[in-house]
């Protein structure tokens, strides 16, 4: 399946987070803690559950959503109360909770995607706790105990840094040991306003890597799967959701189309990305229709650079967050990614290109 056909409506909880990511892509730190508004959530999951997409919800940062466990409770409640069809339930969480919350996240949510970098030497280096300290002794924990479980799927989405770029084999082996078999990478890429990340990494070796870790996590029956490959399970028009677009709540109460656009009001090209506001004393979200149709365009057959490209309908012009951040274009090109991604289409086997779980 692409990507873009995971359909999801996402809501950023609060800006409050435990970890000090070494790497963090957020701008929550410029500003005050924020969290979602309840209401706000009920009124968009009325108009996205009525629209005929997927019953799916999904909750996300710009900090840890676990610090928010009623909020998460009361949208559940509310998601599968108003639905008549059966509602999955998906979180993203950098793993950092008590024994409380791991109990509850095993009963109540259907996918648990946790953060974590791989070997404890390598996460608590990428990211510790915001005061200090090693915050691989509570991922492994929870890691541990969530699998065991049984009750859904708990997989690991890792960040591809210096740090394991040539470790990916280790990592993968890592986690199969703690009860993992679905795993997710993305390689380092530039916090919003940025063009460049601190930590760049060759994205041509992380694609030779990442081909040689897919053979040994199928020795091990793991999916190992990677932004850079998560459209070439089926041809597509469209990279990702963004283009559709389906709505991400923001904490400041607007609409994004990406979960690189945390906030409302964000100067500068990401602001593509925010097509819709929530008015409070209204009781209703307005949208602009200009910014719906301007994404709904970022399809193939307008990406000039993408002309003859081999990978053109497995790849669709890329991650579009990544994209505008790094171009401060719709329909601009990151370079470089393009020759990694021509490379792992021609040398992944049928069986490579397959995921179970798509992005999370």
């Amino acid at each position: 399946m692409p990507h873009y056909k995971k359909e999801m409506i996402s809501f950023f909880l609060t800006t409050r987070c435990n970890l000090d990511c070494i790497y963090c892509y957020t701008n929550k730190q410029d500003h005050p803690i924020q969290t979602l508004s309840l209401d706000f959530a009920k009124y968009a999951i009325k108009e996205y559950f009525d629209s005929g997409y997927e019953k799916h919800i999904r909750f996300f940062g710009a900090g840890e959503p676990t610090t928010k466990p009623k909020l998460i409770q009361e949208i559940i409640d509310f998601s599968r109360n108003y639905s008549s069809q059966k509602v999955l339930s998906e979180i993203q969480t950098n793993g950092v909770f008590d024994e409380k919350i791991a109990k509850w996240l095993a009963e109540n949510l259907d996918v648990i995607w946790i953060s974590c970098d791989g070997v404890p030497e390598i996460q608590d280096y990428n990211r510790p706790l915001l005061r200090g300290g090693k915050s691989s002794e509570f991922v492994e924990k929870n890691i541990q105990y969530l699998t065991k479980q049984g009750l859904g799927m708990t997989g690991i989405r890792m960040t591809i840094t210096s740090k394991n770029l040539d470790r990916q084999k280790e990592c993968l082996q890592y986690f199969y040991d703690l009860g993992i078999r679905n795993i997710w990478c993305d390689p380092i890429f530039p916090s919003v306003g940025d063009s460049k990340a601190f930590d760049e990494i060759d994205l041509m070796k992380f694609a030779i890597e990442l081909k040689d870790a897919k053979d040994y996590a199928e020795k091990l029956n793991v999916t190992y799967g990677s932004i850079l490959t998560c459209n070439f399970d089926e041809k597509s028009i469209y990279h990702c959701r963004a283009c559709i677009p389906v709505p991400h709540l923001t904490t400041d109460g607007y609409i994004s189309a990406c979960d690189m656009a945390m906030f409302g009001n964000l100067d500068g090209p990401m602001s593509v990305f925010i097509y819709g506001k929530w008015e409070e004393q209204r009781k209703e979200i307005i949208y602009d229709t200009d910014k719906i149709e301007a994404l709904r365009s970022r399809k193939v057959e307008n990406l000039k650079h993408c002309v003859g490209c081999s990978a053109i309908n497995d790849c669709a012009g890329y991650c579009l967050g990544e994209v505008v951040n790094e171009t401060g274009n719709l329909f601009g090109c990151k370079e470089r990614v393009c020759e990694p991604i021509r490379f792992l289409n021609s040398n992944l086997t049928e069986a490579q290109k397959k995921y179970k779980f798509t992005h999370p």
